[in-house]
This record gives structure tokens, C-alpha cells and sequence, in this order.
């Protein structure tokens, strides 16, 4: 642990506690010798101008408050070295989903911490080297994320020209963005649309223009945006209406068991060693995909009409190879 470390640790034993601490907990705390403990608090009067009193009924040290009952914080940007790691970790994740998408704007946060890094010899400039994250069938996020992302967070309207997939058309939009969604390697946002009255999801890649407009978005609050989009399965909103009674193999059970489908799922594994997952849904069309990936080693035990399109589904696919 080196200077840094020292002070950044002590700011943080002083400032949770509302009694002095004694020197012997400084030593334990920043792992450190009576000696290191002295010069780290005269370091911190002298060049951080840190309140730190000595209380001398009850030994030990403490912050003085200020006259708003403020406590002190140190000057700066400060980070200890396993914050800097998950720094490091997060921007490496952040580049392997999106390339550049964001390259301008923490350009200067990440020659922040090399300059922290090189400071503090931590041996961590080939982190990007060190995680590795592999996306399929990503979509690149289109060039209106950062309008779409400004607004989300400025909490103004946008208005979009939108290209829907389903129904190959454009529409010409005012929304009011109430989150940004990273799902399945792609990014999304929910909003309230105001052309359609209620919450949609609109995969950013698809919006062709981007508009940020002056007028404030319309707040929906939290429990009803999970309402909305965490009851039904997957990207496709509503209120789940219908469960899915799956089972796996005894083979496959040993993967799906750790697999998370949905917040409200149950299972629970059989006496032949199958899997039984149960699922709420109301769209079943994303649903229908992650059945059939699976193959053979999956059957729809209910509702009889998701069991039909499966069913349906699978013989298509065996028409089509039938020459």
C-alpha cells in the first residue's frame, strides 16, 4: 500500500465513524507501523488541509465539522487501487460492447487514469488485454445514441423518425425517453410514445433522425416502468398473462438450472432428472426462439396453443429439409 493509499484509506475510517479512532485501529486498518499512521495524518494537515483533532480525553483522532455540519472531503479526484481496477474493468467492458460509441466523451477520463496509474505504479496499463467481451448478432448502435442518451438523462423529448422492423415502414415520432437498455447486445430505449398514448421499446439502430426538443419529457415512475417491461418475457412489454411450462432433458438440466429466463421464474428439477422451468409471458414470439435453440432436449408441456407453435414450427423446418 503506498502514500496514497494510506491517506485515501484513513479519509474513509474517519469519516464513517463518529467517535475517534485510535491509533492501533489506523495501524490495522491501513496495515501500516505507529510511524506511517503519524506521518500520513501530519501529510493530511499540512498539504490537504484535513480538520483532523486530536481528541484528548478519549485518545485517538476525528474530523471536525464544519459550520453547516459538513464532513470534510479530500480535494480531487481520488481512488483507491481496487476502485481503479474496476474502472479499468468497466471502461474495457464499455469498448468490447460498443466500439467508440462513447470514445469522445471519456477520453479525458481515461487519460485521467493512466495518469493515475502511472503516479502510483500499479501495474495496470494492459488491463483492456486482460477482459475480453464477445457479443453476437450486436447491432451497431446508430449514430442518434448519444442525442437518444442526452435527452434520457436531461430528461427532455425527442423526436425520432423511426424504421420499424416488423412492419418495414417510418414513422415521424415525438417520445419522451425514460431509459436507455442494453439487451441481448443491443441497445434500446423505453419511452412513452406520444402518437401511440402508452410506453414502447424502440431499438436505437432503427432510429434514422434524432431530435432533442426543449419541451421536458413526461416522468413515468419506476414501479411503473417494471410493471410494464419486467413482467412479460423479454424485449416485448405488457403484463404477462400466460405461463410457459417447459422440460428439459436430465442433459440439458444442468445448464438451464443456472440459467436466468425471466426476474419471476421457478423450477425445479424432477425425479427422472429432468428440469421443469416455468416462465411468464404474453408476446411469445421472443420466447418461441429460445425454445427452439434448445432442440430436441426441450418439450412445451403447457399452454397447449405455445406447445402448438412449437410444434407447428419444427415441422416447418423439417418440410424444408425434406429433399
Amino acid at each position: 500500500m503506498d502514500k496514497l493509499d494510506h491517506i485515501y484509506k484513513l479519509h474513509h475510517l474517519l469519516r464513517r465513524r463518529r467517535t475517534s479512532v485510535s491509533r492501533a485501529d489506523m495501524m490495522r486498518e491501513l496495515e501500516c507501523s505507529e510511524p506511517t499512521v503519524y506521518r500520513t495524518l501530519e501529510t493530511m494537515r499540512t498539504h490537504l488541509h484535513a480538520p483532523i483533532e486530536t481528541d484528548k480525553v478519549n485518545g485517538g483522532y476525528h474530523y471536525s465539522r464544519d459550520a453547516t455540519g459538513d464532513a470534510y472531503e479530500l480535494p480531487g479526484l481520488w481512488f483507491s487501487a481496487s476502485e481503479l481496477q474496476a474502472l479499468l474493468v468497466f471502461n474495457a467492458m464499455l469498448e468490447s460492447l460498443e466500439p467508440g460509441l462513447l470514445g469522445e466523451q471519456l477520453a479525458p477520463f481515461r487519460q485521467r487514469i493512466a495518469g493515475l496509474l502511472e503516479h502510483r505504479r500499479l501495474g495496470l496499463t494492459a488491463a483492456m488485454d486482460r477482459v475480453r467481451v464477445l457479443s453476437m448478432a450486436a447491432r451497431p448502435a446508430g449514430e442518434h445514441f448519444r442525442t437518444v442518451a442526452g435527452a434520457t438523462l436531461q430528461r427532455h423529448k425527442l423526436h425520432i423518425s423511426y424504421d420499424g422492423r416488423e412492419r418495414g415502414n417510418t414513422t415521424e415520432r415525438d417520445i419522451s425517453p425514460q431509459r436507455i437498455v442494453h439487451y441481448r447486445d443491443n441497445w434500446y430505449v423505453d419511452a412513452w410514445c406520444h402518437s401511440r398514448k402508452g410506453l414502447r421499446s424502440f431499438a436505437i439502430d432503427r432510429i434514422r433522425s434524432a431530435a432533442e426538443l426543449d419541451a421536458p419529457a413526461n416522468e413515468i415512475d419506476t414501479d411503473s416502468l417494471n410493471a410494464h417491461y419486467a413482467s412479460a418475457y423479454g424485449i416485448f412489454a405488457g403484463k404477462a398473462n400466460k405461463t410457459a411450462v417447459l422440460r428439459f432433458s436430465a442433459e440439458r438440466a444442468r445448464w438451464v438450472a443456472d440459467e436466468r429466463w425471466h426476474p419471476q421464474q421457478s423450477g425445479q428439477f424432477l425425479t427422472d432428472g429432468s428440469y421443469e422451468l416455468r416462465i411468464p409471458y404474453r408476446d411469445d414470439r421472443e420466447l418461441l426462439m429460445d425454445i427452439l435453440r434448445h432442440g430436441p432436449e426441450v418439450i412445451v408441456i403447457a399452454p397447449a396453443a405455445l406447445r402448438e407453435t412449437v410444434s407447428a414450427q419444427l415441422r416447418s423446418a423439417m418440410a424444408r429439409y425434406a429433399d
